[in-house]
């Protein structure tokens, strides 16, 4: 369990939503996580419910039906979700999905999308990775053509998270036919809108507990109103919240470390060889020694790199080099708490095979650590 009672970074208020969370975890998610590993997706009743304790979207403002919290309380449950093991995408909704509109949407979009969102009856996603771009998201192809006062939408995405329960997706497209930065725009499409279709849910490596897929858009009509911010604005969006992005990543990562200790040292006190405990070897706890001094770095880190993003100061090299190195580390920490666990930790029915798996996107997804390594060395003068 993550011990955060003497970090100065969170008050009575957080200890308080974090045994909420806890407690709403235990009873809707932990019963259910080899359930969601074997479907490949969260069943709209387990949002309903975390929706309605008030786990998703803690930093909508109350008048769109949120409690009008800040970043440090969905960290929280970004730490909880994370250490429990689960892969459900309530973090993409709640530290990705949801700011685009509480920062850039209309008053409009929000009254329309934010509550459901909040409470957990719209589910929703990001489309921004296509076959050909990837971290690079100046070479997105996807294409939205002027139709009188609306747009038509045509291109494919690819590895969506909540791809496949989606009923809201922030499509990433471009309006003009200048191409690298320039001319990128972002577009609201909702399940139902004629040309708009997914793929299968895609077979992956880890993260079995939610649904990735492809997505289609075969000339999708849209009103005006579906484009979110300016025409022609949406790589500038993007870039500020990417760091949101990186960091929530680096959260996890972190969190997730962290179970991947605590099941190791577990292991290592239970199982025995050569008639002493495996924890009693000098390799054991030199590699756990390593680790703890590593957890405890990263733990610090971490809440400094929190309170930099609570001011409005972390930069987009910081939130890279955050999510560079937590992720690093998190597979560091997985892959040792593995072999640590012997022919034990090859097998499914120990959590740290699980965790193992889902760690290794940690170092792709948001943004590989070459290209977080690239972002850092271009802020170097």
């Amino acid at each position: 369990m993550i011990d955060a009672s003497d970090r100065p970074l969170f008050n009575d208020d957080h200890h308080a939503f974090r045994d909420t969370v806890r407690r709403v975890l235990a009873a809707v998610i932990a019963p259910r996580l080899d359930a969601h590993e074997h479907d490949g997706i969260v069943e709209r009743e387990a949002w309903a419910k975390v929706g309605a304790a008030g786990l998703l979207c803690p930093q909508v403002p109350e008048a769109y039906g949120g409690p009008g919290l800040d970043f440090s309380f969905n960290a929280i449950v970004a730490e909880e979700l994370a250490w429990l093991g689960s892969a459900a995408g309530f973090t993409l909704q709640s530290d990705i999905v949801s700011d685009y509109l509480v920062h850039y949407g209309s008053e409009e979009q929000k009254r329309r999308h934010l509550p459901g969102m909040v409470d957990g009856t719209t589910i929703s996603a990001i489309a921004m990775t296509e076959p050909g771009a990837g971290s690079d998201l100046q070479g997105i192809k996807t294409i939205a053509r002027r139709d009188g006062n609306g747009w038509v939408l045509s291109g494919s995405k690819t590895y969506i998270t909540n791809g496949q329960s989606a009923e809201l997706i922030i499509v990433a497209a471009r309006t003009t036919e200048e191409g690298g930065a320039k001319g990128l725009s972002l577009f609201l499409v909702e399940a139902g809108d004629e040309g708009f279709s997914r793929g299968r849910n895609l077979d992956k490596i880890g993260l079995h507990g939610n649904d990735t897929s492809e997505l289609f858009f075969d000339a999708v009509k849209l009103p005006a109103d579906r484009l979110i911010g300016a025409e022609n604005g949406g790589f500038a969006m993007l870039m500020q919240q990417l760091p949101q992005e990186r960091l929530s990543i680096a959260v996890q990562s972190q969190a997730a470390a962290q179970r991947a200790f605590d099941e190791a040292v577990k292991f290592t006190s239970d199982r025995k060889a050569f008639g002493k405990r495996i924890l009693d070897f000098q390799n054991s706890r030199f590699a756990l020694a390593d680790l703890k001094a590593k957890l405890q770095v990263g733990w610090a880190h971490l809440d400094w790199a929190i309170g930099r993003h609570l001011a409005g100061k972390l930069t987009p090299a910081e939130a890279s080099a955050a999510k560079l190195w937590h992720s690093e580390m998190q597979w560091e920490a997985c892959d040792l708490s593995l072999q640590l666990h012997g022919g034990a930790g090859y097998m499914n029915e120990y959590p740290i095979a699980r965790l193992w798996r889902d760690a290794r996107v940690a170092r792709i997804y948001g943004g590989t650590s070459e290209i977080m390594k690239e972002l850092i060395g271009r802020s170097i003068s």
